[in-house]
């Protein structure tokens, strides 16, 4: 198997399906000829054609929107929004149209758009290319899928691109060349809504994502020389929820971390946190510990103290696991 990094899975499952269903359009700001500002749709227009890999007018809105359209008539398309931060003058056709059409349709059209979006910090793009914005979708009830490597990112992706319901899939751009991984060529699927037990452990549950969750697996390790064992678990996707696998988790070792990229104020910790509670109270030995970004903009020149990095997650994992029922 060659060994592929994020974009380079991305980029393959987007050929392998577009091979396989001509109904897949790609469609974004300079996905086309320039192959997209981080170069997961390089090679798309030159074997699929412009009327397959369609270059857009940078107009968010008119993207999703037409995508929207273009879905209801029976094409599956999967538009490209350059930076998650870009999103927001989509947001009411996302929310309002998107996430509702079955529904207010009474099941009549389906809306298969899955939506990729670079999402997170780490490059330096200071407050209006790194956010993480996973919450707000998740709340609308959107399928919202981030991988943390290539081999989930491709099977994922094309879970995500052959079922009927809408998918916001968040690529975490800070690890996109960085996580390697031997990716099969072949035609592969992961299930959405399973979360991956990547580490067992009794000590402690840690849950994280995308690019996160390598921060969280540098603390797990290094607690781990300290005779702290941490069960970790990687959501891959966000929502639907793999509730089952983490409170089983819980269930055992009696505590739980949850590490985020996004601010603390209504992130998607604080919903895990809510439910795990709900079903684990009698087992709980410690208030559940939310290891998230800070409640303010996303900065330029501190960037690495903005984000949960491993020193402050290994802190957090410290100081739960001293904790006394």
């Amino acid at each position: 198997m060659p060994q592929m990094n994020i974009i380079q899975a991305v980029n393959d499952a987007l050929k392998l399906e577009m091979r396989r269903d001509p109904r897949v359009v790609v469609m974004g700001e300079d996905v086309g000829k320039f192959g997209g500002v981080f170069r997961a749709t390089l090679g798309l227009i030159e074997e699929f054609g412009a009327d397959r890999v369609i270059d857009t007018p940078l107009a968010e809105a008119g993207i999703i929107g037409a995508a929207i359209g273009m879905a209801m008539y029976g094409l599956r398309p999967v538009p490209e929004i350059q930076f998650s931060d870009f999103i927001f003058p989509a947001f009411d056709q996302i929310v309002n149209e998107l996430a509702k059409l079955r529904y207010r349709s009474g099941g009549q059209y389906a809306a298969p758009v899955v939506i990729r979006t670079p999402v997170g910090g780490g490059i330096k793009g200071g407050h209006y290319h790194s956010q993480s914005p996973e919450a707000l979708f998740i709340h609308s009830g959107l399928h919202v899928i981030c991988p943390s490597n290539p081999i989930d990112a491709k099977g994922l992706l094309l879970s995500a691109m052959r079922q009927d319901d809408p998918v916001i899939f968040m690529e975490p751009k800070r690890v996109y060349r960085a996580a390697k991984g031997d990716v099969s060529e072949a035609d592969y699927t992961v299930p959405i809504g399973v979360a991956k037990v990547a580490r067992e452990g009794t000590a402690l549950t840690v849950v994280s994502w995308g690019a996160m969750f390598h921060e969280a697996t540098a603390a797990v390790e290094e607690a781990a020389q300290a005779g702290i064992s941490c069960e970790l678990i990687d959501l891959r996707t966000l929502w639907p929820l793999d509730l089952e696998t983490i409170t089983r988790s819980v269930n055992k070792t009696g505590k739980l971390a949850i590490v985020q990229e996004a601010a603390r104020t209504c992130g998607f910790a604080s919903e895990i946190s809510s439910l795990v509670q709900e079903r684990c109270f009698y087992t709980l030995e410690a208030p559940i510990l939310r290891i998230t970004g800070w409640d303010v903009p996303f900065p330029y020149t501190l960037e690495n103290e903005y984000l949960p990095l491993k020193p402050r997650v290994l802190k957090g994992l410290r100081d739960l696991h001293a904790m006394k029922a």
